[in-house]
């Protein structure tokens, strides 16, 4: 029997005909190549000159003239692009089509698109190894670490920003709508575990002055956030506590809410469910957990189910092996297994994610 999102994505069944499977597979099989074309075709400016070129086109003459690429290689890169339907071609013009408008001026494909090339794509390289082993064996491309938390700061400067870019983009849409469910339970005291830059500390802060927050985080992080937090002269209300969630016996237990943004799923199952024990052990009994994450089988279209499960192989690859954005039963069994129960299950928040409300069992 088909699952209810196998259905809704079109997972359960075959839907290509046997001619259109064999184009498809010929993506798979050059897609590494295809997408370093279309990269290149962004950043020498040709998706560009096609889009200011608008439903007239653009000849290669004329392109030539605009693009610093020989004629061999603009024409080389437009043939690519008419074969991935990022371009099409009336006469001897050549006009941008709707996939190349989306590679130029949809933010979420250009954040991915960013963070598939500056931070993925050397270390995919090493994805079956870390398949086999169960470790981040990309991760090496960048330097020697066991996982890549530690040494976000440390990164190249365009992996750093596009990693930064990727993580932010998805989690900052999401906080108003997550803030007013939140403030609603009135919290005097939150703690922000896995806070990273403290952006989350920070909007609270500035949306209710009676709010506490303490960020709990690796110590790079925790220095990290504490810049940032200095800057707009929050530190009074604002402070962290270092710590490996991963090593923790015990943790503060001042807080009224517990939040946790895009946090979990850095971790394997077995990982979540310990962190989960240990804020059960940890908290007040009246306490309340605050779970935003994105899953994979709750998005609205396919489009996000692909870039979730495409994106969980990053975790496997560079950021620890053994992670991934999940399907939301994995969070169930794991709250379940460490003691809670969820109160409130809401859907729909920025693009995509959910949020998760729950009490001790």
């Amino acid at each position: 029997m088909a699952t209810q999102e196998n259905s809704k994505y079109g997972y359960d069944k075959d839907i290509y005909t046997a001619l259109e499977a064999i184009t498809e597979a010929q993506k798979i099989a050059f897609s590494p190549i295809l997408f370093q074309a279309i990269v290149c075709m962004k950043n020498k400016g040709i998706l560009a000159c096609l889009d200011r070129a608008g439903q007239k086109g653009i000849s290669i003459d004329n392109l030539v003239k605009e693009v610093s690429l020989s004629p061999y290689a603009i024409q080389l890169l437009l043939d690519v692009g008419l074969s991935m339907h990022v371009i099409y071609q009336h006469d001897s013009h050549y006009i941008l089509g709707k996939i190349g408008h989306y590679l130029l001026h949809d933010r979420m494909t250009h954040v991915n698109l960013n963070f598939t090339q500056d931070v993925c794509y050397q270390g995919m390289f090493y994805l079956q190894d870390s398949l086999e082993s169960g470790c981040p064996k990309g991760l090496k491309v960048f330097g020697d670490w066991k996982t890549i938390y530690p040494a976000l700061q440390q990164l190249p400067e365009k992996a750093k920003q596009s990693w930064f870019e990727f993580d932010h983009f998805y989690s900052d849409h999401s906080f108003p709508s997550a803030f007013l469910y939140v403030n609603q339970l009135n919290p005097k005291h939150i703690y922000d575990v896995g806070g990273n830059t403290g952006k989350w500390a920070i909007y609270c802060a500035k949306h209710n002055p009676d709010i506490k927050v303490t960020l709990l985080d690796l110590p790079e992080q925790i220095t990290v956030a504490e810049k940032n937090i200095k800057q707009i002269g929050l530190e009074h209300r604002i402070d962290g506590y270092a710590v490996d969630l991963l090593s923790a016996e015990r943790l503060p237990n001042k807080a009224d809410v517990w939040w946790m943004s895009q946090f979990l799923d850095c971790f394997s199952e077995e990982q979540i469910t310990n962190i989960l024990k240990l804020v059960h052990r940890s908290m007040k009994d009246d306490a309340t957990v605050c779970i935003m994450d994105i899953f994979w089988d709750r998005q609205d279209f396919e489009a996000g189910a692909l870039s979730l499960n495409a994106s969980s192989l990053y975790f496997t690859c560079l950021a620890n092996g053994n992670s991934r954005f999940y399907h939301s039963k994995v969070f169930y069994k794991c709250l379940n297994d460490a003691g809670f129960h969820v109160e409130k299950d809401i859907d729909g928040l920025g693009f995509g994610h959910s949020l998760l409300i729950c009490k001790k069992r």
